[in-house]
């Protein structure tokens, strides 16, 4: 099966982005010149204290094995659907989905070809497929950028189409440790640039998981003094 950019008929041909993605991460996500911009492999690492490639390898190693049909929620800067896509079996897929199109047609061309991958522009708090589709899912570094609601509900769909015994990985930021110089000098700069990532910082990420849906806690590990997080929720 080749990379395919799909559509499902029964949605819009192109969803509207978000009012808050345009407003807030316009810079970063939206503009035509932001793919430019933000697509190299240093400049990822950079923006992540360098810890890029440790919180990839930790995302894709609790995935593995890579098998059964797997969901990417959100693009991602850098080589990390490539590394998830290379590292499939054979009877593996994955789909991968975003609101934003330039996003799609960026990953599309990062891909090369790469069998087994189709690409979808969803909106990550409606996402349209049917419940328990997914082995696993995958959320890397995307519920900081989301309004509190749009989180709620963005773990909400990723839990609904998950199946039973099926992984949720979660990377994304957490709030460090008071001697970690960073916890002074950077929380101003997320307050500027990424406002809903303080969230994070004030709050566990069990908060936001939706009432009535049985999940346990298979691992929790934080990073660099704190500052990031890998969560593994497995859906029961």
């Amino acid at each position: 099966m080749k990379q395919e950019l799909a559509q499902d008929l029964s949605l819009p041909r192109v969803l509207a982005v978000p009012r808050y993605l345009q407003e807030v991460y316009w810079w970063a996500y939206v503009h035509p010149n932001a793919i430019r911009v933000f697509e190299r492999q240093w400049l990822v690492n950079a923006i992540l204290w360098g810890n890029f490639s440790r919180l990839r390898d930790a995302a894709l190693h609790a995935l593995t094995p890579v098998q059964g049909r797997l969901l990417q929620i959100a693009c991602v800067y850098g080589d990390l659907t490539t590394r998830l896509a290379d590292g499939m079996s054979k009877d593996a897929s994955l789909d991968v989905v975003d609101i934003v199109p330039a996003q799609i047609s960026n990953l599309q061309r990062k891909l090369d070809g790469r069998s087994g991958v189709a690409l979808f522009q969803r909106d990550s708090a409606s996402l349209g497929f049917a419940d328990n589709s997914y082995a696993g899912t995958l959320l890397f570094f995307l519920l900081h950028e989301q309004p509190e609601a749009v989180r709620r509900q963005t773990l909400a769909e990723a839990l609904r189409v998950t199946a039973p015994g099926g992984r949720i990985v979660i990377a994304d930021y957490h709030c460090p440790s008071r001697w970690h110089p960073l916890y002074y000098l950077f929380r101003p700069v997320l307050a500027l640039l990424e406002p809903y990532a303080l969230d994070l910082w004030r709050r566990d990420i069990s908060n936001w998981l939706p009432e009535g849906v049985k999940v346990r806690v298979e691992s929790h590990r934080t990073f660099f003094g704190g500052l990031y997080q890998l969560l593994v929720l497995v859906r029961e």
